[in-house]
């Protein structure tokens, strides 16, 4: 369990998060203008008359992005209601053209009900975090203010994308359930899981950088022990890892203080710098009231029937989860290489793709992809392409069947590791060829030839005499200063594991 010392007590973290990721879809929720939102594309250039709030215009739900509500409901083990609905959720701000946002109220079954997914706790072991909903509504639009240093500016392009935004769940009716986020790495695991899956399905590039993905951290603290549920805060728009890790550990001492002080957290939205890690009131925190939905009464209401959720759920590909698993049961990785091969669905496919059907490779590919290819991501191609560039100064390309053949090399003692790291550098230096022809082509082929290396044994044997009275009194360290004379004298390549049963049994 994480906590936090304080002068008197220690301190527990509860955590809740509401994650807001862009849905990918060729159009908008209720309109038919580009969904394809980016910072390059000009401003205000992919805006419907829908999206723009001119009077008279009726959104028109995309079912599309619902299909892709219920794919990612089913990824995350969730409930699907068969009948939910749309309501205007009411506020001013110059970044929404409507004056409302239409989503799904907090009071009505959404889209994806109740859920969870599987992280690892603090402690090592597996751990359930329970998801409240995730319900479909439009994103506003962006504003910007860095543009003139006396004027603000409105950017519809984002306005009307879909989002889909996902609550974890606090059982405050069995206070001593602690299936929730109660530290910031749980937090970041939390969220990254949320990412894999979401990628996986191609629901979403769920992309913090880029602002696809994005959260709100809601931060409370209680002493150590305690099942009590105290006020929260919630800092908005958060659209990074560290900074949401270092939000919720400021936050959280912030709040300790203000008790250990005698005062009280009040219910606030939170501002977070990125300058110092601080966080400050932004405002008092809006409730489901404050917002006055009600019915959009231009959308009918949602039907979903049981032979759309069963045809979506046949379209589902393996999920990460299932996936690492696979990979530690079937070659033996470790947790943590298992989840950076499935960090994208393009890394898996492109591991699987070098693995083929031979299992024995997988742990040495796993290797070298993780210490190795993700060194270099201008080296190698994660979607697998293997295409060739024109431009003769294009770094080369490295595929699966290269990684492939440079370890099954190694296998059969074809080359031994120092010589695979040759090949493997001058590949990255833009060297053409397989990596067999490479080794051909500079003579790298590992030495097998026995008595060929016996000839070098006796050699190193007979021009140190005094080494050899030393091992025979039981200096047998020496034995790795034999085989490096004679890895050297073969130009690295001999076979070291041959070279030091013979060098043990010509020394004995």
């Amino acid at each position: 369990m994480f906590t936090i010392k304080g002068k008197t007590t220690d301190w527990e973290v509860v955590i809740g998060l509401e994650t807001h990721i862009e849905v990918l879809s060729n159009s908008k929720i209720f309109s038919g203008a580009s969904a394809d939102y980016n910072p390059t594309i000009k401003p205000n250039t992919q805006v419907s008359m829908v999206d723009a709030a001119m009077p008279g215009m009726l959104p028109v739900l995309n079912e599309y992005c619902v299909e892709q509500a219920i794919k990612f409901g089913l990824g995350i083990n969730a409930e699907i209601s068969h009948r939910s609905k749309f309501a205007r959720k009411q506020y001013f701000y110059p970044d929404l053209p409507q004056g409302y946002q239409i989503s799904q109220p907090a009071e009505e079954p959404p889209v994806v009900g109740r859920g969870w997914i599987e992280i690892m706790g603090d402690d090592g072991n597996k751990k359930k975090i329970f998801i409240e909903r995730a319900h479909l509504e439009q994103d506003a639009a962006k504003n910007k203010h860095d543009m003139h240093p006396s004027k603000s500016f409105v950017d519809l392009n984002r306005s009307g994308v879909t989002l889909l935004e996902i609550v974890t769940f606090l059982d405050t009716k069995n206070p001593e359930n602690n299936s929730y986020i109660s530290s910031p790495d749980e937090a970041e695991r939390y969220l990254r899981e949320i990412r894999e899956i979401a990628r996986a399905l191609g629901v979403s590039k769920a992309n913090m950088e880029e602002g696809s993905m994005r959260a709100d951290v809601n931060v409370s603290v209680r002493p150590a022990g305690s099942n009590e549920f105290r006020t929260r805060t919630e800092t908005k728009n958060m659209i990074s890892f560290k900074f949401i890790k270092s939000a919720i550990e400021y936050e959280a001492r912030r709040q300790i203080e203000i008790y250990e002080n005698g005062g009280t957290v009040s219910q606030d939205t939170m501002r977070y710098s990125q300058a110092d890690g601080t966080t400050s009131v932004l405002r008092s925190k809006e409730n489901a009231l404050d917002y006055r939905y009600f019915p959009d009464p231009d959308l009918l209401p949602l039907i979903i029937t049981d032979e759309q959720i069963e045809r979506i759920r046949k379209t589902m590909p393996e999920l990460p989860a299932a996936t690492r698993a696979r990979y530690i049961a079937d070659y033996g990785l470790k947790e943590y290489d298992a989840a950076r091969l499935t960090e994208t669905t393009d890394i898996s496919h492109w591991f699987d793709c070098a693995v083929g059907n031979k299992k024995e490779r997988g742990k040495i590919i796993a290797n070298w992809m993780i210490s190795e290819l993700f060194a270099h991501p201008e080296n190698w191609d994660e979607k697998n392409s293997g295409k060739i560039s024109d431009d003769p100064d294009a770094p080369r390309i490295i595929t699966p069947s290269d990684l492939a053949e440079l370890v099954d090399m190694i296998a059969a003692s074809e080359i031994n590791g120092k010589q695979a790291k040759e090949i493997f550098i001058k590949m990255l230096d833009g060297e053409t060829g397989t990596p067999r022809e490479i080794a051909d082509k500079f003579g790298m082929k590992q030495i097998t030839d026995t008595a060929a290396i016996e000839r070098v044994i006796d050699e190193i044997i007979a021009a140190n005499p005094s080494q050899v009275e030393q091992y025979k009194s039981g200096k047998v360290g020496l034995l790795g200063f034999f085989v490096g004379n004679v890895m050297r004298a073969t130009g690295g390549q001999a076979n070291p594991a041959v070279v030091s049963e013979m060098m043990k049994s010509k020394l004995n």
